[in-house]
């Protein structure tokens, strides 16, 4: 396959010893945001101004990642980041444990940085990497449901073409913190106007082909919540306050069948393991995944 557009490593991390003399150092509560500084320092050291354009307050120009709008980089990022998964002793990560973490991107240009990365650049298997300036070998990552890739067009195809039937259900399951920014507040439960108008928005900001505005709106009133399984989870801001999101699994079901508009909503579920849902995704919240349809 050629150079994907859509992109999701899974690192298996393992923890080494400070450095001799170094000070004890407490481990942030949400690794998301060390994530977040490795993903720009990795993209960084291939192409400084990409990197640039991806940091949160972007300097200069864009290079013209963005087919449509060249300021949707101040709010939609084609990247996004977990926080460090694994068992922690009180909040330090332990020796003998191993750890994952995941990265994922939806441009081609930040896609092809991380896979060369992974195969034989700085998050191949024996390279070090700091962590809030913990240190921390990358080992062999084994298979995972959550890692893939792929390209807008490949995955598109079977529903848009015909080729695989478009569903009356689509199951999602959310595995950290999930929040969407409406009507000037954070509403931590995946409603389906709110999740497929998020995922809507990224992929009209970065695939080939844009689906029309009209998505959100069968979203919002041709599907209905026919089951979930869902619990609040807090998240640690670096203002000191928490932020609130909804963790589980939620499965909607539409009540208006349509075969084109539940083929665009397929499409854009089956994208999600690669945008992430929601406010915060590349500061580990959102992190989704489609379920069997």
């Amino acid at each position: 396959m050629s150079t994907p557009d859509l992109l999701s490593l899974i690192l298996t991390l393992s923890p080494l010893p400070a450095s001799p003399g170094a000070a004890p150092r407490l481990a942030p509560q949400w690794w998301a945001r060390s994530a977040h500084a490795l993903l720009l320092d990795v993209v960084r050291r291939a192409n400084d101004v990409l990197a640039g354009e991806l940091h949160d307050n972007p300097v200069g120009p864009p290079t013209g990642l963005l087919k449509q709008s060249p300021t949707a980089f101040n709010t939609i990022r084609p990247f996004t980041v977990s926080t460090l998964v694994g068992r922690f002793a009180g909040d330090q990560p332990i020796a003998s444990e191993r750890y994952s973490l995941r990265l994922t991107a939806f441009h081609p240009a930040v896609a092809e940085i991380l896979l060369a990365a992974v195969q034989s650049g700085p998050l191949s298997p024996g390279q070090t990497v700091e962590l809030d300036y913990l240190p921390f070998m990358i080992e062999s990552a084994p298979p995972s449901p959550w890692s893939a890739e792929t390209t807008y067009t490949e995955l598109s195809a079977p529903y848009l073409l015909g080729k695989t039937p478009a569903p009356r259900r689509l199951s999602l399951q959310f595995i950290s913190p999930t929040t969407f920014k409406s009507g000037g507040m954070h509403v931590p439960v995946p409603l389906p106007g709110l999740v497929f108008g998020s995922l809507l928005e990224r992929w009209n900001a970065f695939a080939p082909v844009s689906f029309p505005p009209e998505v959100k709106r069968y979203a919002e009133e041709c599907l209905a919540i026919s089951h979930y399984r869902l619990s609040s989870r807090p998240v640690p801001m670096k203002s000191g306050g928490l932020r609130m999101g909804g963790v589980g699994d939620v499965t909607y079901t539409t009540i208006n069948y349509d075969r084109y508009w539940m083929s665009v909503l397929a499409v854009l579920a089956q994208f999600a393991l690669f945008s992430g849902v929601g406010a915060g995704v590349a500061s580990g919240l959102g992190q989704c995944k489609a379920e069997e349809f």
